[in-house]
């Protein structure tokens, strides 16, 4: 309940978690809520400051390294997915590529463009049938949601998106893991230096 609130933004960065409201807002006792607040810690989304609780910030060079890890584990899915998936699999990246290519991009909200491509890639982590790394970038992914805007948000971008994807997906068919996981690493190294390049403008805009 809390960690869905937290990554739809209605606990924004910043906002007091006290165990008394959170109670009676969720209709619980104490004892979870301080459970679920314990595991949101560990997984990096509230922090303690002195003996209160709070949603986490965002913070840049956390984001950096966020990236670093995603790469890696990125990587991973799609070389270990080009190796074990089933027709099915195969079935299910594709259909998740060709709905982000019938996707409208002057029609849609960056909230969407970000869900299907999201999609994809869950997809392509499924195909791997690897607990551990589902489990691994299912906890880091909530990170990403979390940050503000996306890196698709240019009809340049998009486009680049889509060819990427298409070549990750023939690398997987071809159950060349090796060409998988290349092509995984470069598509996330370009989304971080987008990124980057995001957070710099935003330093540059002057306050109102």
């Amino acid at each position: 309940m809390i960690r869905n609130a937290i990554i739809a933004q209605e606990l924004p960065p910043r906002a007091q978690l006290v165990e008394n409201a959170l109670a009676k807002k969720y209709s619980v006792s104490r004892t979870p809520i301080r459970e679920a607040l314990r595991r949101l810690e560990t997984e990096g989304l509230v922090e303690r400051i002195g003996s209160r609780m709070q949603v986490r910030e965002y913070r840049p060079e956390e984001m950096l390294d966020l990236y670093e890890v995603r790469s890696f584990l990125e990587e991973a899915a799609a070389k270990t997915a080009a190796l074990r998936h089933t027709d099915m699999d195969l079935m299910l990246i594709e259909r998740a590529h060709q709905s982000m290519v019938d996707l409208k991009f002057e029609e849609a909200t960056a909230a969407q463009l970000a869900a299907v491509n999201r999609t994809f890639h869950e997809r392509i982590w499924a195909a791997s049938h690897s607990a551990a790394l589902l489990d691994l970038l299912d906890r880091i992914l909530v990170h990403f949601i979390r940050y503000p805007g996306t890196t698709l948000s240019t009809p340049t971008r998009w486009n680049q998106v889509l060819k990427e994807h298409e070549e990750l997906v023939a690398a997987i068919r071809d159950r060349d893991a090796d060409g998988a996981g290349k092509i995984a690493s470069a598509h996330l190294e370009v989304a971080k230096n987008i990124r980057i390049e995001m957070y710099i403008d935003a330093q540059e805009i002057p306050a109102p």
